[in-house]
């Protein structure tokens, strides 16, 4: 399936725990949440379709009088709290404001009031000369989303993550130099439990890339540098978690340091797996698993496009080299996606150890087109018919942001403009 809208770029993609609602949030701050619709006897095929279930303006640009700054309105990310009833929550945030939304459905309206008549206009007192029992009508259904909470001016600097604890009553957000805990329930407060702000802003080495809770013990988190360094935290230890539990460094090879070690090593996503035994990263040139009962290495390195070490200088010139992937997990664990260049996004499969370059493409979005696998050759090397020249990719085009479903093989690519959904229909492979 593929979805244009050309007046804006989806910046975040998130299903919800039953995979049934994808949120999407793009530049202009709104948010479109797709809905899945239910598999039709008739066409068996019908099943695993999103159509537009909602959209709602999340955020509108706002100004920072104290800092002459203006605040943009795209939304950085996206969560979905876990359904508890009938109705679903999410939170939605930009560089500054996290906010919360609740979604709802409406298929009955009161009817028969006593006080006022059908156009909604109070009645003339003497008139109502018997009691009546209002009663629900059906009606035509309705999605009403409404803003619950605003979580507001608790980050100096920009929001790049948000992460919903598993005790369903907890969040955290994480900007450059500080994290916060916030409870769902009050906007007021929040509590600082990791600041790497020095005394001096000149002695600063590095700043948080993304953080996360654990799936399981609410008491953990994880959070990424520009260093390339993982550090998992325990809350039960201290308040204020300045000092990991564990830290994750792959110790750096003296003889492949180049000037552009510090950036490439940057990691841009990490994400726990479902089971919570693993991490995910992501940096520039390679995805990385972690087990978290290893700190000195990596239990598995992918690499994503090792094709461009030989292109970092003009990736440096035109800024590409800073550009932030994200990574995600299939339902078992077992297949890792991540995105690159060209509309391209890459599978590795850790048990098989297969790998695999798709193109999310609007030829490749026609109902029912198998995706062809992809291969790009590095330059000089030997090129087989349908390859691609690292000298031809497209660096304008690039896959950030993908998401998978919780449970079967759907993935969700944001390309640009472009939303594309795609899926595993006959077997669970990842071909």
């Amino acid at each position: 399936t593929d979805y244009v809208d050309d007046s804006s770029s989806h910046l975040c993609l998130s299903f919800n725990h039953t995979g049934e609602l994808l949120a999407t949030g793009d530049k202009g701050g709104r948010v479109v949440i797709f809905q899945r619709e239910p598999e039709s006897k008739g066409e068996p095929f019908s099943q695993g379709e999103y159509n537009v279930y909602s959209t709602f303006q999340s955020h509108e640009p706002e100004f920072d009088y104290l800092k002459s700054l203006e605040i943009e309105e795209k939304i950085n990310k996206i969560r979905w709290l876990p359904q508890q009833n009938a109705a679903h929550f999410l939170l939605s945030t930009n560089d500054k404001t996290i906010k919360l939304w609740k979604v709802g459905e409406r298929d009955k309206r009161p009817e028969g009031y006593n006080l006022k008549d059908e156009g909604g206009r109070i009645k003339d007192m003497s008139t109502v000369t018997s009691l009546q029992v209002p009663v629900l009508m059906p009606m035509d259904l309705m999605v009403e989303v409404s803003p619950r909470r605003v979580f507001a001016n608790a980050h100096t600097y920009h929001v790049n993550s948000i992460s919903v604890n598993s005790d369903y009553e907890t969040y955290m957000s994480a900007d450059d130099l500080r994290i916060n805990l916030w409870h769902l329930d009050i906007t007021d407060r929040s509590f600082n439990i990791v600041d790497i702000k020095p005394a001096n802003m000149e002695d600063l080495t590095e700043v948080i890339t993304a953080a996360e809770f654990h799936p399981h013990h609410c008491n953990l988190f994880v959070y990424s540098s520009s260093k390339g360094t993982l550090r998992l935290c325990d809350m039960r230890e201290a308040a204020l978690c300045d000092k990991h539990s564990k830290l994750f460094e792959e110790p750096e090879d003296p003889s492949a340091r180049s000037f552009f070690s510090e950036i490439i090593s940057s990691v841009s996503d990490v994400k726990f797996s479902h089971s919570g035994r693993y991490l995910l990263t992501r940096d520039y040139l390679t995805a990385k698993v972690w087990d978290l009962n290893m700190e000195s290495k990596p239990l598995e390195t992918y690499q994503v496009h090792d094709y461009l070490r030989s292109k970092l200088c003009s990736l440096y010139e035109n800024d590409c080299i800073f550009d932030k992937f994200e990574c995600a997990w299939n339902g078992s664990d077992s297949v890792i996606m991540t995105g690159a260049y060209n509309n391209f996004f890459r599978m590795f499969d850790r048990n098989t150890k297969r790998d695999v370059t798709l193109e999310a493409s609007r030829e490749s979005s026609k109902p029912r087109a198998v995706l062809k696998p992809r291969r790009v050759c590095a330059a000089g090397g030997k090129r087989r018919k349908d390859d691609i020249s690292v000298d031809s990719l497209d660096f304008t085009k690039k896959i950030l942001h993908t998401a998978w479903h919780p449970t079967e093989n759907i993935i969700a690519i944001a390309a640009t403009n472009n939303l594309y959904i795609f899926q595993d229909k006959l077997n669970s492979e990842m071909h």
